[in-house]
């Protein structure tokens, strides 16, 4: 799926969807919310057999000249602790290069955290050894986020040993502020609590915006009911309070928002009407 914000195009490349029941993607979650917002999750947002679609997928962002892949998704490779999750046979590269970006033709990938499902393509395992898989990229990494877990930070970072630092050791990572601007289009947002340094992506062309959120929102039913946390949110208070903010400022905004965990086409747009909010594609 493409869509064009200005002058800048984004494609969606998908790695894997499911879905997961609500207890497993929101330990504190309540099914009458569900049943208040069905209106507008189904038929995107919320199954049939009541579980919540989950996709990971990255999108690539064209700026400028610039191909920005944000988010490498899980990778074919071993996950410490999620067996479910390790050495799938996922064509996630050949995708990529389908939809017309071949690993060599990359320019930037940026991590929004290093969580294990958003870095597993940062590297390959080439005659047993992990190598970047974007050769002639520049990573960007948050400088807190990469300084919290190159100390020990203990979480779902669990790949950072061979998606991360082989990356820093081949001297293609730059550690940038949250803030960062990447061109005149697309700079960072910081979005913490999901993780330190957790940050989101916006962007703004010809008139038009967009935000790509991270894992600062899983699911659109967040939007509504921002407390909600996912078992991975690091800090789920500050969570709670970044989601909060986030939909205060883009509610009504004409801002597209893209989820990178949304199901469905994971694309649309924040509204608010009498203290009520929903995600309308």
């Amino acid at each position: 799926m493409q869509w064009q914000i200005g002058d800048v195009k984004i494609t969606q490349v998908r790695e894997m969807a499911t879905g997961v029941p609500l207890e497993g993607m929101f330990p504190n979650g309540d099914r009458a919310v569900l049943d208040a917002n069905v209106d507008w999750l189904k038929p995107h947002f919320l199954n049939d057999d009541g579980t919540l679609p989950l996709s990971i997928h990255a999108l690539v962002v064209e700026s400028q000249g610039k191909v920005i892949v944000v988010d490498t998704c899980v990778g074919s490779r071993p996950v410490p602790g999620f067996d479910a999750m390790s050495n799938l046979p996922l064509p996630f590269l050949d995708d990529l290069a389908a939809a017309g970006y071949p690993a060599e033709e990359v320019d930037i990938v940026l991590c929004t955290h290093l969580h294990f499902d958003h870095v597993g393509w940062n590297t390959r395992l080439v005659d047993g050894k992990w190598v970047p898989t974007f050769p002639n990229a520049r990573y960007l990494f948050a400088r807190v986020e990469y300084e919290h877990w190159v100390n020990g930070g203990e979480g779902y970072a669990v790949t950072f040993g061979d998606a991360v630092r082989p990356v820093m050791e081949a001297g293609l990572a730059d550690l940038v502020e949250m803030d960062h601007r990447i061109t005149d289009e697309v700079w960072l947002q910081p979005t913490p609590g999901h993780s330190p340094g957790h940050v989101s992506v916006r962007i703004s062309s010809g008139g038009v915006d967009a935000v790509i959120t991270g894992d600062m929102v899983h699911h659109p039913v967040q939007f509504a009911a921002p407390h909600w946390a996912m078992s991975a949110d690091g800090d789920p208070a500050m969570a709670a309070e970044t989601r909060t903010k986030f939909r205060g400022d883009f509610a009504n905004s004409g801002v597209r928002v893209f989820g990178t965990h949304f199901g469905g086409p994971s694309t649309g747009f924040l509204e608010e009407s009498d203290g009520r909010y929903r995600f309308v594609v």
